[in-house]
């Protein structure tokens, strides 16, 4: 049985596992002020709270799950990273969100970039602070430092956006969307004013309103059915083909 609050790692915790109610699971990250993802936060950290959430909620009917940046900041959500071998770390992270069959909400308390902008949007909710405290961005901004995409995040972004022109701005332009130009965009749900405790009570709201879907556990699987495409591309790891990263991969090899 999970004991809570869950810190993981146990060693150099990165994330923090709470559940304040019956029907209500808090991830929160806390890598530094700026909740950077790595390979140790998502493997030892995000990957078993989902497994444990999972777990105690198996036989409990509604559920929720919410994941907001370091909780005594208003400044980040994450700013992203994991470069080194991305897709076989996050791929995994994005078909168990994308599948996890309780509505899942990420409370954005401030700027969410690159992976953070993608964990964000394999969540079903995006709450963001509206910037008015504290200015927030969220951007997809590898194309600054020409870093490549893993195919599991275009899958995403094509599945979850519909108009060319935004997935242009997203993907090849990296903007930096203020909240009310991603709230315009369709990109988050709701803008909040007010701090990180503002942003969490209004996920919370949306928590407690949609938790009970989950129950006969049909939310996860027609999750699964909206999000096929995007399951077959992680299965299938399919990356594009750079020739100068496979230059340097060979060249590493030798």
């Amino acid at each position: 049985m999970t004991t809570y609050p869950l810190s993981l790692p146990a060693g150099d915790p990165l994330i923090t596992l709470t559940h304040p109610k019956k029907s209500l699971w808090i991830i929160e990250l806390h890598n530094g002020q700026d909740s950077r993802l790595t390979h140790d936060l998502i493997n030892q950290g995000l990957k078993p709270a989902l497994n444990a959430d999972q777990n105690a909620n198996k036989n409990e009917g509604k559920g929720a799950l919410i994941i907001v940046g370091r909780r005594d900041q208003d400044k980040f959500f994450s700013n992203g990273k994991v470069f080194r071998a991305r897709a076989p770390t996050f791929d995994p992270l994005l078909e168990r969100l994308l599948t996890v069959p309780i509505p899942t909400i990420a409370a954005i308390n401030g700027h969410c970039f690159a992976g953070g902008f993608m964990l964000s949007m394999a969540c079903d909710y995006r709450v963001m602070t509206d910037g008015s405290k504290r200015r927030a961005w969220l951007s997809m901004n590898e194309v600054h430092f020409g870093a490549p995409w893993p195919a599991s995040f275009a899958s995403l972004v094509r599945s979850k956006f519909g108009s060319d022109p935004l997935k242009r701005k997203i993907a090849l332009e990296g903007q930096r969307f203020t909240p009310q130009e991603a709230l315009e965009a369709g990109i988050v749900d709701y803008i909040v004013a007010g701090d990180t405790a503002a942003v969490l009570t209004r996920a919370e709201e949306l928590a407690d309103q949609w938790s009970v879907y989950a129950q006969g556990g049909v939310w996860g699987s027609i999750k699964a059915e909206i999000y096929r495409d995007v399951l077959e591309t992680i299965h299938k790891d399919v990356r594009p083909r750079n020739p100068l990263h496979e230059d340097a991969a060979a060249k590493a090899r030798l």
